[in-house]
């Protein structure tokens, strides 16, 4: 079956993942990557598929009315697996309001543009790819499923349940054909360095201070990024319209449980005395709003679609901790912005 698919944010770290499993694993598919390159879109991320013929990018903004309704006028796509999303809490705390144009707004433009192009419905599908952090907060026990009530405790988080309940409210309003993902931490490769296992890495290599928020108490459930795009492909393939599925790892860490175990994994990596990276663990403080604990229960992905998790967390984190190792280029190119002006002007050439 050929399929024309867009994925919006496909050069962020996530979708950079889910782009290349799809343009590897579906030749007969056309995917058009629909990123903006702010900070955290990088196209050297996708660099090893470029060329492939299934593949093309397209730079463009998700807020800007007219040219999502051109874009899906001209290219005819029968499914969206949309990703594009500012996605930092401590930047959102900063700046809500660019949180609300871009996870909001842009989630309505999209909505509305498929709503107007897919006059027949038959085999179209809008996939919205969302986080946990709509749930809230959990104290020491439970889990989040698909019937937990929404909690936003963030700007971020808001702008997400926004951008899910306008979804949703697409499809019993006007009969859509969508399906949700709502995903705990991710962590591997290609992740922008301002997250904590990047920027931890990134810290300890250059002898940098860890900051730990608070005691480092918080928890979170940590899933590889692999792992979250083969989630992505089995829900998109096999997701039944309206459905929302809860993507984690059963993995749950205290932050500063996590920093120690890759402080260790760094000690040995980079042949340093056991220990010696745990001293630069410094702790400051808490952040606005924290919440205490998020935890996914992927019951029904596994129980009606057959997914789970590939890797344990130690392993994941230990391949994890190899490639930032041995790319220390992209991250020199990232955190100095280099490439984004490199790759601007060739895409602004095109």
């Amino acid at each position: 079956m050929k399929r024309k698919i867009l994925v919006t944010g496909g050069s962020g770290f996530i979708g950079s993942h889910v782009v290349r499993l799809i343009v590897n694993q579906y030749p007969q598919y056309q995917l058009v990557n629909l990123d903006l390159l702010t900070y955290a879109g990088n196209p050297e991320n996708l660099s090893d598929i470029d060329a492939f013929p299934n593949y093309s990018f397209v730079k463009g903004d998700i807020t800007d009315e007219s040219f999502i309704d051109d874009l899906f006028d001209r290219e005819g796509f029968d499914a969206v697996i949309h990703l594009a999303a500012e996605s930092h809490v401590d930047r959102s705390i900063m700046d809500p309001l660019a949180f609300v144009k871009t996870n909001m707004l842009g989630t309505a433009v999209l909505l509305n543009a498929a709503k107007k192009c897919w006059t027949d419905k038959e085999g179209k599908l809008f996939y919205h790819v969302s986080t946990d952090e709509v749930y809230g907060s959990l104290g020491d026990t439970g889990f989040f499923t698909e019937e937990t009530p929404y909690d936003p405790r963030s700007p971020y988080s808001a702008s997400k349940a926004g951008s899910d309940h306008l979804v949703m409210a697409y499809y019993h309003t006007y009969g859509l054909p969508v399906v949700i993902s709502n995903c705990s931490n991710n962590y591997g490769s290609h992740q922008f360095p301002e997250k904590l296992i990047p920027l931890m890495i990134n810290n300890i290599k250059q002898g940098k201070p860890l900051p730990v928020y608070g005691k480092g108490e918080n928890v979170r459930d940590w899933l590889w990024v692999n792992d979250h795009a083969t989630a992505i492909d089995v829900i998109f393939h096999k997701g039944k319209l309206g459905e929302t599925y809860n993507v984690g790892g059963f993995n749950e860490w205290k932050n500063i449980d996590l920093i120690h175990l890759l402080c260790g994994i760094m000690d040995k990596k980079l042949d340093r005395e056991p220990g010696e990276s745990a001293k630069l663990i410094t702790y400051v403080k808490d952040r606005q709003g924290h919440d205490l604990r998020y935890a996914i229960d992927a019951t029904k992905l596994n129980r009606e679609l057959g997914w789970k998790p590939s890797l344990q967390f130690e392993e994941g984190l230990e391949k994890t901790v190899e490639w930032y190792l041995a790319n220390q280029e992209w991250i020199d190119h990232v955190v100095s912005g280099s490439y984004q002006q490199y790759y601007q002007q060739q895409y602004n050439k095109r």
